[in-house]
This record gives structure tokens, C-alpha cells and sequence, in this order.
């Protein structure tokens, strides 16, 4: 495989520019869109989205079987830092996306409004502290991952790309294609063996899951795994990968889609109002400190 380049290492301009085109791709109901309507989201006077293909392109292309068995292997250990939660957001208030139209608001501001939203429906409180945390992942970026590699909607790996995954055309150049342990239907897995026996390409999602799998109730982690799989909660492209138990749990997956999508406004929360309820939210369910 080749050597990347500096710009196939960072082609977005921005972490969010994934989840902007996101808006433009699954619109959903109107109930999460407080502020606007869903069509008044992605206002863009140019809609060319040139560098969203081209994350793609390096997404489909890079993200083989064994990339992301080393990636597990890798960063799965978390033995690159420990710090607490409040930290990684931090780093994450680093992250303003300059290319969004819908907001000018920092990750963590972001993080609050999905959170508030679950809140203010009245769910449990591990379902709020899941909007809180969906996107801490990113962290991925401190350690220097190109962003094909930290955000992106995911798929199973090592079997065959579904063509309901976003860009199907750009899977040509990625060597799986051509493997015949990889290329079939099932490739290396069994029907309906169930998502937990099943490598999803590497990103946010499977590194925060992993994280804090030890804290939070299965419907949590459900959330968390795969809230960017959209080939299958947007698309049911891969039933038969999924147990009768996958399903069950994906009810949960497909609720927390919309607060993720449609709770963006461009009134940022009080953060000095709000800090007490989260700091004790993140008490009850996560040690002082997680590995990273």
C-alpha cells in the first residue's frame, strides 16, 4: 500500500465536515430540529462537497481488514495517556468547524446540545451521558490519525462492501476487494453471527465503545458502537451479519440518531448552569480518570 501524502493524511478542512454532509444525506424527522426546519440545515451557497468525496476516497481505500486489526491492536491497549473526561474535552473545544452553516459552536457545546435534548425528553440518565460522550473518540486526533481514520460512516471489514455504503465506486481501490477471503458475502464471518463477533472499519465510535464498555449499560454501548454505522440503521444493509439481539439493541442505535443530527442551534448552552448535573453525571457512571 502506498505511503500517504500530508493532504491524504488531513482532507477535510475540518473533523465536522463528515457530520455536515450527514445532514444533507439522512434527513430525518422534525422533532429534534427545534430551531429549523430539517431542509433549512446545510444552507450551503456552494454545494460542492469535492472534499467529502475525497474522504471518502481515502476512507474506502485505506480502510482494509488488516488496518484495522492493527488500529485494535494499537490503540486498544489504551496505554497512551490517562486523563479524565473533562480533559479530552479540552482537547476536543479545539475543534470549532469552520465549514459548518448550521453552527459556529464548539465539540463540547455540541456535546451539551445532543446531551440536553435526550435530557429534556425525559430519557435515563446513561442515555444523556451518551450524547455527552458519542463524539469523544475524536481524541483519536491527538495522537496524530488521519481523519478517514477517526470519523466516517463505518462497515464491517472483512467481508464484502455493501454498495448502500456511502460512495460505494471508491471501494475499487482497496485490496479486500480483490481478496477472496474478504470479497464474498460473509467473507470470514458466519450468517447472522451477531455484530459483537464483527470488525468494523476503525474510527470514534469503536475506540470510545471500548473505552468505556466497563461503565455503561448495553443500550449505551449499542449507541456508542454504532452510531455512524448508517449502512445498516439507515439502509438494513447488513441483516445478515445481525442476531435477533443486534436488532433488539438497534432500536436504541436508531433513537439516538436524530439528537446526534438535529439537536445543532445556534444558542450555546450555559455551560456554568449545566456544569454541576454533568460533573455529577460523569461521576456516577466513570472513574476519576480513563485510559486513553
Amino acid at each position: 500500500m502506498n505511503s500517504l501524502t500530508e493532504t491524504e493524511k488531513t482532507p477535510l478542512t475540518s473533523l465536522d465536515e463528515w457530520e455536515d454532509d450527514l445532514l444533507e444525506r439522512y434527513p430525518d424527522p422534525e422533532t429534534i430540529a427545534k430551531e429549523k426546519t430539517t431542509d433549512e440545515y446545510r444552507n450551503y451557497d456552494n454545494p460542492g462537497r469535492d472534499t467529502v468525496r475525497e474522504f471518502y476516497r481515502l476512507n474506502h481505500t485505506y480502510q482494509t481488514y488488516d488496518f484495522v486489526r492493527e488500529k485494535e491492536r494499537e490503540f486498544l491497549a489504551f496505554n497512551k495517556k490517562e486523563m479524565p473526561v473533562w480533559d479530552a474535552f479540552t482537547f476536543l473545544n479545539q475543534l470549532v468547524d469552520d465549514s459548518d452553516p448550521d453552527t459556529d459552536l464548539d465539540q463540547l457545546q455540541h456535546l451539551l446540545q445532543t446531551s440536553e435534548a435526550i435530557r429534556a425528553d425525559g430519557h435515563p440518565d446513561w442515555f444523556v451521558l451518551v450524547g455527552l460522550l458519542h463524539d469523544m473518540g475524536k481524541v483519536l486526533c491527538l495522537f496524530g490519525e488521519p481523519q478517514w481514520a477517526v470519523v466516517g460512516d463505518t462497515f464491517p471489514v472483512g467481508c464484502a462492501h455493501s454498495d448502500k455504503i456511502v460512495y460505494p465506486e471508491f471501494f475499487k481501490d482497496n485490496p479486500d476487494t480483490y481478496d477472496s477471503r474478504y470479497n464474498t458475502k460473509y467473507g470470514i464471518y458466519s450468517p447472522n453471527c451477531g455484530l459483537r463477533n464483527v470488525h468494523m472499519s476503525w474510527g470514534h465510535d469503536e475506540y470510545v465503545y471500548n473505552m468505556v464498555k466497563d461503565h455503561l449499560p448495553e443500550p449505551a454501548l449499542y449507541m456508542l458502537r454504532y452510531h455512524s454505522f448508517y449502512p445498516q440503521h439507515r439502509e438494513n444493509a447488513y441483516d445478515h451479519l445481525m442476531d435477533s439481539h443486534d436488532h433488539e439493541m438497534f432500536k436504541w442505535v436508531n433513537l439516538f440518531n436524530p439528537y446526534d443530527l438535529y439537536s445543532k442551534n445556534p444558542t450555546p448552552p450555559n455551560w456554568t448552569e449545566l456544569r454541576p448535573y454533568y460533573e455529577d453525571l460523569v461521576a456516577k457512571y466513570l472513574p476519576a480518570t480513563l485510559k486513553f
